[in-house]
């Protein structure tokens, strides 16, 4: 199974920390953001990964290279200034991940989520990783109802930004910049998205407070 890491946004809320420094690259205990996915992908012995990016985006590739130094190998997805959206990004990158399904992770995301749990081979077009609701995020995205992922009333919980997915669901026309939850919803109107709940650590790491935060952790 390959995994496409997420590296091509700005940023903003970030400043002023990302006007010089890509997020991925912001450090956390030693090590990039970034360099904290990957060790986890690699943990579940998925080591074919590629990373898209856009601000700053040489930065990243000059940091990790091809990716043999942190046991990986590592194909590079360039985007145009102000990049894809997270639709538009994996689409672009599609020669390089189909045709079997593949795992798509956020690479600001800090999180104990063991990736070896995931489907290889999903009932449905994505299979996603909820958790619960953090102070920032209270609404929560989806509905977890059994095993179906449902945008619905209910008990809502948050997209981890760690998914699994078909390269159909990206079928249709679509232009080349376009978010990803519009994509997710459709295939849920269809039952073709299924879920499950993780319950331990997990940080969408969005801000500088969030980061200084998870700094003073041990």
């Amino acid at each position: 199974m390959k995994a496409m890491l997420l590296a091509a946004g700005r940023g903003e809320r970030m400043r002023p920390l990302t006007d010089a420094t890509p997020k991925a690259l912001l450090e956390l205990h030693g090590r990039p953001l970034i360099v904290h996915a990957i060790e986890r992908l690699r943990a579940a012995g998925i080591v074919e990964l590629v990373i898209n990016h856009a601000w700053l985006g040489e930065q990243i590739r000059a940091a990790l290279g091809d990716g043999s130094t942190l046991g990986v190998r590592i194909a590079w997805s360039a985007e145009p200034a102000g990049a894809l959206e997270t639709g538009g990004g994996i689409r672009r990158a599609l020669p390089l991940l189909a045709p079997a399904p593949f795992v798509v992770c956020n690479a600001d995301v800090w999180c104990d989520f063991d990736f070896a749990r995931l489907p290889g081979d999903p009932a449905g077009l994505a299979h996603l990783v909820l958790v619960d609701n953090p102070p920032w995020h209270a609404r929560g995205d989806f509905v977890l109802d059994g095993a179906q992922v449902r945008d619905a009333d209910g008990v809502r919980l948050t997209f981890s930004g760690i998914g699994v997915y078909r390269a159909a669901l990206f079928d249709g026309p679509h232009p080349q910049r376009f978010p990803l939850a519009p994509v997710l919803r459709a295939a849920m109107a269809r039952a073709q998205v299924s879920g499950e709940h993780h319950r331990g650590i997990w940080c969408d790491v969005g801000t500088p407070q969030r980061l200084d935060a998870l700094r003073m952790q041990a």
